[in-house]
């Protein structure tokens, strides 16, 4: 699917193994970013996430620019965590977004992903949206900014993770966001 944003046309699709160098790059790009702002990130999370553009097993997606540069990735699934889930909560139908990476910039692209993946959602039949953060200032920003409502928090590993919920919509904006090249259901 492809979005405006100013004059930029960008879209949304599936990874593809061709895209990894780029999603490498991206998510360096914001782990140093994040770095800087003392967010503690695993120095393994770029190659990581590379290693998943175009594996059958990870749906992965990635946000391109106008000029086809990655901008912006998310890892989706149709099972969430049964550690941090009820066994209820595990049979409404949901799309978990794993991991969500942008570059850092002022353009919202982290906004633009969560409304697409609202909207893919809905479009597969989802009931809602799941996701979850170790980061306090990700939950601040995606309840306050982006309207996502605090399910519970869990320990793992020794950290609380904090996970989000949000009603799957379909979301209309995203065909003038993306100028219509987005991958429907």
């Amino acid at each position: 699917m492809g979005f405006w944003q100013g004059a930029r046309v960008m879209e949304i699709r599936p990874a593809v193994a061709d895209d990894a160098e780029g999603i490498e790059h991206m998510v360096a790009q914001r782990v140093r970013w994040l770095e800087e702002r003392g967010v503690e990130v695993s120095s393994r999370a770029a190659a990581a996430m590379a290693e998943q553009a175009g594996d059958a097993e990870t749906p992965n997606w990635v946000l391109l620019d106008d000029d086809g540069t990655v901008v912006g990735c998310t890892t989706t699934y149709t099972e969430s965590p049964a550690w941090a889930f009820t066994e209820e909560e595990q049979d409404l139908s949901a799309l978990f977004l794993a991991s969500t990476w942008t570059t850092p910039n002022d353009r919202r692209l982290g906004w633009i992903v969560a409304r697409w993946a609202l909207d893919h959602a809905a479009q597969s039949g989802h009931r809602e949206v799941r996701r979850g953060t170790f980061a306090p200032e990700l939950v601040r920003y995606y309840s306050h900014v982006q309207g996502w409502s605090v399910l519970r928090e869990v320990e793992r590993r020794g950290k609380v993770c904090t996970f989000l919920t949000r009603s799957a919509e379909v979301r209309p904006d995203l065909d003038n966001l993306l100028s219509g090249r987005i991958t429907r259901a």
